[in-house]
């Protein structure tokens, strides 16, 4: 019999055969195990591997409620319960308001019989440790110290010899008076004469806040700071300033108020003074600018930068600006200042020479390597800045633009607990201070134009008096 040849299969059907899916293509898949079915020994019993087939589709069908065991830590968790523990039952101020006045009641009570039972020798020891000021607040702490210590030790501050501590004591009850200030001269709290309403006046312009009889006597305290001629800062506002920002704004004033702008009478400084708080200090940052002519003698500078009533300079200094390079640095800068652009036929007029140069004057002036860094004071917490930019003057309506020189001022102010504290007395030149050891490599200028996203440009930060020379007035490079 004749075999039949196979039949030849078309390019379709042998397409689609390659494109069929394989039975060994399939994925294996993990089955989950169940270990509620092990038995002691770790192994499925028999009963559970014979109806496992039997049950398959009852378990996809029913929900499982068990606890599930960790496979890291072999403990059984409920999802259930874990998801409700999170959620938070009743008030937050519930278990607080409840529990601390009881342990607080229990602890008093503790305390106050430790404290009575301690015989008064050991007290005695204590104090001998202890300054004046210290131990008048160990004995404002509880009633049963007040009893052992004795009322006598608050007596003691009255001394003269204990002015100092005196004050170190009031200082430390600030926070409850806030309808009074602090008079350092007098060492007492005064009552505030102009509760929420004080405002920064000119020098000129008696301005109590408190009625103090040592208002105006001259005293060894330095308790104001001088901004420019005719212009001060009292501590009594920096004090203000700072106890609104520590407890509330009842006890002083905002930190803005104190910003103010002016244009000097007596000469063409413009002078804008701003504040900023940082870290619990009060910086200052000062901008004084006035026009200048180009190719002044040294008359004409004495003229534009010292005031000629106690000849100190127009714009914000600190006290150790004799000492320095500032007025040198100053009159350099001014040197820098092009002269004015002048036509051919100008030129012509003066002479048959023309100087190209003269016709396209660039506004934009570039300082030396002397005059361009910024400098900062040794002795005290202040830098400066010293720029000549281009500017419209609006007062000149031949001349709109005039080159201007800008001398800014950054200083640390302290923290306002006392009129003799680290920074305020150095800045009046009451007391010594590193500023190079203290204020590290960031300046004060780049922490306070860091407030409003300002970057400064990057500039080299010299010393105001390299030499280190305290002559004062009995130099001669001041002037």
């Amino acid at each position: 019999m004749a075999t039949t040849a196979p039949r030849k299969q078309s390019l379709k059907e042998r397409i689609s055969t390659a494109l069929r899916p394989k039975s060994s293509g399939k994925r294996l898949v993990r089955k989950s195990l169940d270990y509620s079915d092990l038995d002691a020994e770790g192994k499925l019993s028999r009963a559970t591997s014979a109806g496992s087939s039997a049950s398959k589709q009852t378990r996809r069908s029913t929900v499982d409620n068990t606890p599930k065991v960790d496979i890291q830590t072999g403990e059984r968790r409920d999802n259930t319960e874990l998801l409700h523990s999170l959620a938070h039952q009743g008030s937050f101020d519930s278990i607080p308001d409840f529990v601390e006045p009881r342990w607080r009641n229990h602890d008093a009570k503790l305390g106050n019989e430790i404290f009575a039972n301690l015989p008064d020798g050991i007290w005695e020891r204590v104090l001998m440790f202890m300054s004046p000021a210290d131990a008048a607040c160990l004995a404002l702490t509880s009633r049963p110290l007040r009893d052992r210590i004795g009322v006598d030790i608050w007596h003691t501050l009255n001394l003269p010899e204990n002015r100092d501590h005196k004050i170190n004591f009031l200082v430390l009850l600030d926070s409850y008076f806030p309808g009074h200030l602090f008079c350092y001269p007098c060492a007492v709290y005064h009552l505030r004469t102009q509760k929420g309403q004080e405002k920064l006046k000119p020098t000129i312009v008696l301005n109590p806040l408190f009625k103090c009889p040592w208002a105006n006597e001259p005293l060894p305290l330095p308790l104001k700071l001088r901004i420019a001629p005719g212009h001060t800062l009292p501590f009594a506002f920096v004090q203000l300033v700072l106890r609104a920002r520590h407890n509330s704004p009842s006890y002083g004033l905002p930190i803005h108020s104190l910003a103010r702008r002016w244009k000097s009478r007596e000469s063409e400084w413009s002078h804008q003074t701003s504040y900023y708080y940082h870290k619990g200090h009060l910086l200052l940052r000062v901008i004084s600018k006035s026009f200048a002519m180009p190719n002044l003698p040294p008359s004409g500078l004495r003229h534009l930068l010292y005031s000629r009533e106690d000849y100190f300079p127009y714009f914000s200094a600190c006290a150790h600006w004799r000492d320095g390079e500032l007025m040198n640095l100053c009159k350099c800068a001014l040197s820098h200042i092009p002269k004015p652009k002048e036509s051919i036929a100008q030129q012509l007029q003066k002479g048959p020479q023309i100087q190209l140069g003269l016709r396209n004057v660039n506004p934009i002036v570039t300082l030396c390597s002397n005059c361009r860094p910024m400098r900062r004071c040794p002795e005290c917490p202040t830098e400066y800045l010293i720029e000549i930019k281009f500017e419209e003057d609006r007062t000149d309506p031949n001349n709109r633009f005039k080159q201007a020189i800008v001398v800014t001022r950054w200083s640390d102010l302290g923290d306002g607990t006392t009129p003799m504290s680290a920074e305020w007395a150095a800045c009046n030149g009451f007391a010594e201070y590193d500023s190079f050891g203290k204020l590290g490599r960031r300046g004060i200028s780049g922490v306070f134009e860091s407030q409003n996203g300002v970057a400064l440009p990057g500039q080299r930060m010299l010393s105001l008096n390299p030499r280190n020379e305290k002559l004062g007035e009995e130099g001669h490079n001041w002037y």
